[in-house]
């Protein structure tokens, strides 16, 4: 099966799954997640307002961008009056490593850097799919619900951020296309499975000490 169309095995992009340690992490420390995931929808509607200034003479991007910019917008919104509708407290959560991470690969010089930026896009779609695939059967509702409902939203994303990095790849062959797609994989992978210092919905296994921290 192709890993490169719109079409692509969402499991097969990933390549590594996520660890079974972080599903037990993320499970035990619910209020963290749901604020991280919160942060990350504002993130992912700033990530396509970004794209949107910085490819504002590509008139595809503009209008999927923004339309994603909105719909992450919609998503924040979800999270956030789910937590206070759950009683939960507001608290500062640090940012991860995760999309940092992923974007200090990123080429700097056009049209790689458009690539790989959509390509980055379209990691952190997937992933946020497959985890909340992984989430929602050991979930309670109204919590199982509520991700259960962002499962499409997420997969489409991942879908439209890799149609479009297929679309400007320019001139790059299918398997210079395909070793780019790689060389981000390594790196995600690598962010997914390492142990990490903290439980974001983005990041590796917490280590013991770190599970309840707020950031």
């Amino acid at each position: 099966m192709s890993t490169i169309g719109p079409n692509c095995n969402l499991s097969l992009f990933l390549g590594a799954a996520t660890p079974a340690a972080w599903i037990d992490a993320a499970l035990a420390n619910l209020p963290v997640l749901l604020v991280d995931h919160a942060n990350c929808e504002k993130k992912a509607a700033a990530s396509a307002i970004s794209l949107m200034n910085r490819y504002a003479h590509r008139d595809d991007i503009v209008y999927r961008m923004s339309r994603l910019a909105r719909e992450e917008l919609r998503h924040f919104e979800r999270v956030h009056r789910l937590i206070r509708e759950l009683g939960l407290p507001w608290r500062q959560v640090s940012a991860g490593r995760y999309a940092a991470g992923l974007r200090e690969i990123v080429d700097r010089d056009e049209p790689l850097r458009l690539v790989d930026s959509l390509l980055v896009g379209a990691f952190i779609e997937a992933r946020s799919a497959e985890r909340f695939g992984l989430l929602v059967p050991r979930l309670p509702d109204p919590l199982a619900d509520f991700y259960n409902s962002l499962l499409a939203a997420e997969a489409r994303h991942y879908q439209q951020y890799l149609s479009l990095a297929c679309k400007h790849r320019g001139r790059l062959a299918t398997t210079e296309f395909e070793a780019r797609i790689e060389r981000i994989r390594r790196r995600e992978n690598e962010l997914v499975t390492r142990p990490d210092a903290e439980m974001r919905f983005h990041s590796g296994p917490a280590v013991p000490l770190a599970l309840s921290a707020a950031g």
